[in-house]
């Protein structure tokens, strides 16, 4: 067996010939070992290494400087440090190649520090030892992965320049790479590159993705441009990086430009160029020609290509990516975790409720089920599902946590309204010494809102700052807003938007806004839905809280003029949708909507429901209809709105074990909210609905919501009811 190379040995070979010559009589020529030990570091055989390095040491005892060189080099690209600086160590001479083998070794297995150090220490016998090309372009290297401003970096250019060893393209290539990791040193890895006597494709490369890692993108695609006038020829490495600069552009044309010089070139057929291609479109949510390119173009499909192309349809069409996973595993490919946290946040956003656990039992079965991050999705998507006791099931069983799981738990019991629950884990997440971050005190701040526990909101928002060192965002200030508004304490969540240090955005503005409508403070009202209507004159949501604020306290011409305001911009509000899932079908209704095919059957069925809950105490709210209307018609407006008629196909199709559950895309009204809590305690039955806001379980004629956002909403109605009959 010939001994003398190593680059097509396999490791079944390896053995073979380590076997061959460990048997022989006649010693190992010193030229064949080294070829072994080549082809341990290429494949990563460090077992077959270190049992030639035994042999060696058995039998010869000091390899000599040049095996001694090449046993460094393979424990170093094996990883093995410890035993590559023993050798290194043990050596009683050294030259440039014994130097330069560690350090790289060091470098690539990210131990910067180290590799300085060594280089020191080098440094200092500078007179026995002067670095070469390779030992600069390491030592660079481990500079860059320090991150920041490369201050140690520019003390080796300077040992370069007077070594004389700058102007080779190897160094020139690693300073352009150190320079362009921070921005604020960009400048001079423009002058090295500019001042290189000589360049390469690394070269071009590195400039290029130094400006897509500044996010300087514009920069990266003109040079570029310059690469293909200078006639330089680009590889995969360029391509790719110019199209992560691409999918950072708005408009779809630099991407299609790129498109057509990696057809001409053929280098579409390199799967990594194909791939980055698909997660430009799917970036730019051009979903048909991602699909174009993935079906026609692409020569082969990997896991990474097909997860490429469910992501791009994971923002556009969640149904479409779920079908191709499917498709996908019709292929036979492996998900990976990637792939599959993916489609759970695509399932998540469906209205249909049944693909989550499936996708969660795929993902039991590929022994992923431990995965942090998987773990993590999993109880977003089931909190989102309604599925409350899934997501605490997940985080239960997690073996390990970090700040994101403990925040998605936080985050899903208070939008279910369990202050008590998401408070009790806060105090258990500082319990196991994790820090809390600014998405944790949103949590907090949001269930407190929900709650309408003021005080203890507002001690939160306070050691948020005092005691964690968080500075509070707009998201914060929303949640503090609405509590402090909800409570009626409105000059106090008016001053507290005007102590902002950024300004406030409309969320902000509407969370007052309401909090003046349902207190009935119109003086505050008006200043608020001014500003409200400067940030957002186009939005319907604004309007009809000022509509609903003036007829709530009796100002029907007010309440006129503005919805004539708004048919005059086309100002149109949101239709009220409720949506049902049964045996794996999504019901959709409309208010008096009669589309649905068993309309006669429901109707019955919501005559009958109305004559039980009447005899139950079931008034409905006719206050809270803001039209001038006889009361018969207000009541008929009120007993065919889309959650009623859910409600009652629910009531008709699904087994009373089952709870029912009802989606809304708008906040669910008071009438709707009082005829669900007898509804529950008339039939029996658990009735969850989750609407825009959140969510609320309604057991034995009670809400989860301990009717605090009810009894909120009727003190405008009450406050209405009085400026009228004062008026009368």
């Amino acid at each position: 067996m010939n001994l003398t190379t190593s680059r097509n040995l396999t490791a079944r070979a390896l053995r073979v010939a380590l076997a061959h010559a460990f048997s022989s009589p006649t010693p190992i020529d010193p030229q064949a070992c080294a070829s072994l030990l080549h082809a341990c570091a290429r494949l990563g055989c460090v077992t077959e290494g270190r049992g030639l390095h035994g042999y060696l040491i058995t039998n010869v005892g000091y390899p000599g400087l040049f095996l001694s060189n090449n046993l460094i080099n393979m424990y170093a690209k094996c990883g093995w440090l410890g035993d590559a600086r023993k050798v290194f160590d043990e050596m009683p001479e050294r030259n440039v190649v014994s130097w330069t083998a560690l350090l790289s070794g060091y470098d690539q297995v990210n131990q910067p520090h180290l590799c300085l150090e060594l280089f020191s220490q080098m440094h200092e016998r500078l007179f026995m030892c002067a670095p070469n090309e390779y030992t600069f372009g390491s030592v660079l290297s481990a500079c860059a992965s320090l991150g920041g401003l490369p201050a140690k970096g520019q003390q080796v250019h300077v040992l370069a320049i007077k070594t004389g060893f700058d102007p080779h393209v190897y160094v020139g290539n690693a300073l352009i790479t150190m320079y362009s990791r921070c921005e604020d040193s960009l400048q001079h890895a423009e002058l090295v590159f500019c001042t290189m006597p000589e360049s390469n494709a690394i070269t071009w490369n590195s400039m290029i993705a130094g400006y897509e890692c500044c996010s300087r993108h514009l920069e990266a695609f003109g040079l570029f441009i310059k690469l293909q006038r200078a006639g330089a020829w680009q590889d995969r490495v360029t391509l790719m990086s110019i199209l992560s600069s691409c999918s950072s552009f708005e408009r779809l044309a630099p991407g299609l430009q790129i498109h057509s010089l990696i057809t001409k070139t053929g280098m579409l057929m390199e799967l990594e160029v194909s791939t980055s291609l698909l997660k430009v479109y799917a970036s730019l949510g051009s979903a048909d020609d991602c699909f174009k390119v993935f079906l026609l173009e692409m020569p082969t499909r990997d896991i990474v290509s097909w997860t490429g192309m469910i992501t791009a349809y994971s923002q556009h069409g969640p149904e479409e990516a779920l079908d191709l996973f499917r498709q996908l595993r019709r292929h036979r490919e492996s998900p990976d975790s990637f792939t599959f946290s993916i489609v759970l946040k695509a399932s998540a956003n469906l209205a249909t409720r049944q693909h989550g656990p499936t996708i969660h039992a795929q993902v039991i079965r590929s022994g992923l089920e431990s995965e942090v991050v998987l773990c993590n999705i999993l109880i977003h998507m089931y909190g989102r599902c309604g599925k409350l006791d899934c997501a605490a099931q997940v985080f239960r069983e997690m073996k390990g946590r970090n700040i994101v799981s403990w925040n998605s738990m936080i985050k899903i019991y208070a939008v279910h309204g369990l202050a008590t629950e998401a408070l009790g884990l806060f105090s258990a997440m500082q319990a196991n010494g994790v820090q809390p971050d600014s998405a944790t005190f949103v949590g907090l701040l949001s269930a407190c809102s929900h709650a309408g526990l003021v005080d203890e909101g507002c001690k939160i928002f306070k050691d948020m700052t005092v005691n964690h060192g968080i500075e509070p965002l707009q998201d914060h200030y929303s949640c503090m807003v609405d509590i402090l508004g909800r409570a009626g304490r409105l000059k106090e969540a008016e001053d507290l938007i005007g102590r902002m240090p950024v300004q406030a955005d409309s969320i902000i503005w509407l969370a007052l806004l309401s909090a003046c409508r349902v207190h009935g403070d119109m003086i505050i009202g008006a200043r608020v839905a001014n500003r409200l209507l400067e940030l957002e004159p186009s939005k319907s949501a604004a309007y009809v809280l000022i509509s609903n604020m003036y007829i709530a306290g009796g100002n029907q011409t007010e309440a006129a003029l503005v919805r004539k305001k708004m048919k005059e911009i086309r100002v149109k509000k949101e239709p009220g949708l409720s949506w049902i899932e049964i045996e794996n079908k999504v019901h959709i209704f409309r208010v008096a909507d009669k589309l649905h095919p068993q309309s006669d059957a429901i109707y019955v069925m919501l005559e009958n429901m109305k004559m039980r809950l009447k005899d139950k105490g079931y008034v409905p709210s006719t206050s809270l209809v803001l039209h001038e209307v006889e009361e018969e018609q207000k009541e008929e407006q009120l007993y065919y709105h889309s959650e009623k008629l859910a409600l009652a196909f629910g009531l008709l199709r699904i087994s009373s074990e089952c709870p029912i559950t009802v989606m809304k895309n708008i906040r669910i009204c008071i009438d709707c909210h009082n005829f669900m809590k007898l509804a529950s305690d008339c039939y029996k039955r658990e009735i969850i609905v989750r609407d825009a806001n959140r969510f609320h379980h309604f057991r034995d004629g009670c809400c989860s919501c301990k009717d605090y956002w009810i009894r909120q909403d009727l003190s405008i109605t009450y406050h209405g009811i009085l400026k009228k009959e004062m008026k009368q």
